[in-house]
């Protein structure tokens, strides 16, 4: 099984599998196509990836003075999803291997712990945009108080302590395990610091494994699907006598809609096959080996669509957002007039820029 991230699957390719059944050996040999296939997918995630949250971390940076709150989150959004492209280089060589990892103990480590904190970080960043806009919308007249660039902070700190948090166990379990008979070298989970017998580590692979999907998947989206529930109701029964500055505010609440229901769509066929596994350590779901080889098939593939959310979140922004759009403009203008003419061809290009960018 591919190991690229915190998924507490034990699997191994090319290791066979007892079915409890028949107590016959279930052999796995379908994953060369994935040798190939996903190392360019990876590749191609890392390239946009990079350059696209590393454009949105630019422009809300740079665009301070008119920064909305919900652009803080987007920025912590686009940096969870950069930290996390920038090693996909290094699981692209492991998947292209044969999943042999050659970079050492820390980077395994490292790698994979950056790969979890990605995915809760992801998560409570859209979370805490939904709340806002339920406060906003919802609350709109008695909301100012809790929305201010404090809270902000501290709902900032927060989400990073509990991503970094929930993320620990596989810094701490994550290790490389070498094969002398085919001379590979795996990364993977070792329970062996946490469990006294072999008995008890299917309990813990399945605890961590629903334990990760429920906080950092399930009750976020139950979370975000009622406040957007709360706000369809308010948007609805106001939808007449809308002005222009609650016109705004929806333009908002449809790109952070855009992207929770990207997230989710992403996320859910990974967090599902991870579920089924864990269900089948408790023998709650079948442990045959067709089941089992459909897992097996599907997890590599389930897993680099989840990594494909990192590098649409930009295009989405690009997309949905006048205002993102008008933000970058303003800057690759006043990034041209400093290359073209000093003096009074700068300012009236500033001039020019800031006008664009009010015009939302």
């Amino acid at each position: 099984m591919d190991p690229t991230t915190e998924d507490y699957f034990a699997y191994d390719p090319e290791d066979d599998y007892e079915e409890s059944a028949n107590s016959s050996m279930c052999s796995y040999n379908e994953w060369e196509p994935s040798y190939s296939l996903i190392p360019v997918l990876y590749m191609l995630i890392f390239i946009l990836g990079l350059s696209g949250n590393g454009i949105v971390i630019f422009t809300v940076w740079k665009a301070q003075s008119k920064r909305r709150a919900a652009d803080v989150y987007i920025g912590n959004l686009a940096l969870a999803d950069l930290t996390f492209v920038v090693t996909l280089p290094l699981w692209a060589v492991y998947t292209a291997k044969g999943y042999h990892w050659p970079f050492g103990v820390a980077l395994c480590k490292i790698s994979s712990y950056v790969v979890l904190l990605n995915m809760y970080a992801s998560v409570f960043c859209l979370t805490c945009m939904s709340l806002d806009r339920y406060m906003a919308i919802v609350h709109s007249l008695t909301s100012t108080q809790l929305r201010t660039r404090s809270h902000i902070r501290i709902s900032l700190a927060l989400i990073w302590f509990l991503a970094g948090f929930l993320a620990s166990p596989t810094l701490l379990l994550r290790t490389t395990v070498s094969n002398p008979e085919d001379n590979r070298t795996i990364c993977s989970m070792d329970f062996s610091l946490v469990v006294s017998n072999s008995s008890q580590e299917p309990l813990w692979i399945a605890g961590l494994s629903i334990s990760s999907s429920l906080l950092g998947f399930l009750l976020p989206l139950l979370a975000m699907m009622v406040c957007y529930g709360f706000i369809g109701c308010t948007v609805t029964r106001h939808f007449n006598s809308l002005r222009k500055e609650d016109q705004r505010k929806r333009r908002l609440l449809k790109i952070i809609t855009t992207l929770v229901v990207v997230f989710a769509a992403c996320w859910l066929p990974f967090h599902l096959v991870k579920s089924l596994d864990a269900l089948s350590y408790l023998e709650l779901a079948p442990d045959s080996c067709t089941f089992l080889s459909f897992l097996l098939m599907a997890h590599p593939y389930a897993t680099c669509l989840a990594y494909v959310n990192s590098c649409l979140n930009p295009i989405l922004y690009a997309f949905f957002d006048l205002r993102f759009r008008s933000q970058c403009l303003c800057l690759l203008n006043l990034k041209k007039a400093l290359h073209a003419s000093p003096g009074s061809s700068l300012s009236s290009q500033k001039t020019e820029a800031q006008s664009l960018a009010t015009k939302v």
